[in-house]
């Protein structure tokens, strides 16, 4: 050992001896380049470094949840889009119905046009007014039929007990007899029904 060497042990060990434990400690561990709040991440970190598989799991869960997240946004986006056509759908469906409601009541009614716009054509040259009279009675009596086979039927009002909620009292008159008092006497306007629903009020007189 050479003298240089000597000395420099010596004052290290002075050193030592002038400090604390806790100092000492300190140098020792800084020699060893390993503090102790360092230990733990270095043990995880080798840890999976000598541990390749823990590391692949780790990074296969987190692949799998953020596939699982992307399949459920995708099944969120698919169903928000068929909702909405299908609401789009639906509207468009029940705009035609409304348009096209009145459809086959129009079309049949359309064979009793035909026969109006005969009946005038002849009105213009007839001389027999009875016969003009007899057709204009065969095309009413086709119209009630096919409005009828539609689900339409008059209101028997006449002679009846006034009802507010079928009837609508245009005036009070004298009752002809104390039979009709408070009955109808007279109807203005014919009532209707549609599949015996109240879809015009006759307008009636009433007996008082």
């Amino acid at each position: 050992m050479s003298l240089s060497d000597v000395f420099n042990k010596k004052k290290k060990n002075k050193m030592d001896e002038n400090s604390k434990p806790e100092d000492q400690e300190l140098n020792e561990l800084q020699e060893e380049n390993v503090l102790p709040e360092d230990e733990s991440k270095l043990d995880t970190e080798n840890n999976i470094e000598n541990n390749p598989e823990t590391a692949e799991e780790a990074l296969t869960e987190e692949d799998r949840l953020k596939a699982e997240v992307a399949e459920w946004q995708n099944k969120h986006l698919r169903l928000y889009a068929e909702f909405d056509n299908f609401k789009r759908r639906t509207s468009k469906e029940r705009l035609e119905l409304l348009q096209m409601a009145g459809k086959d009541v129009i079309v049949d009614l359309l064979p009793v046009l035909d026969d109006f716009e005969r009946a005038l054509k002849s009105m213009e040259t007839a001389t027999d007014v009875e016969a003009v009279r007899e057709g204009v009675k065969l095309v009413h009596h086709k119209l009630k039929n096919i409005l009828s086979q539609k689900g339409l039927k008059e209101m028997e009002a006449r002679g009846a007990e006034f009802n507010a909620d079928i009837h609508e009292g245009i005036t009070n008159i004298p009752a002809p007899s104390d039979e009709l008092k408070g009955k109808v006497v007279d109807e203005l306007e014919k009532g209707y029904y549609l599949n015996d629903k109240v879809i015009r009020f006759a307008k009636v007189v009433i007996g008082s």
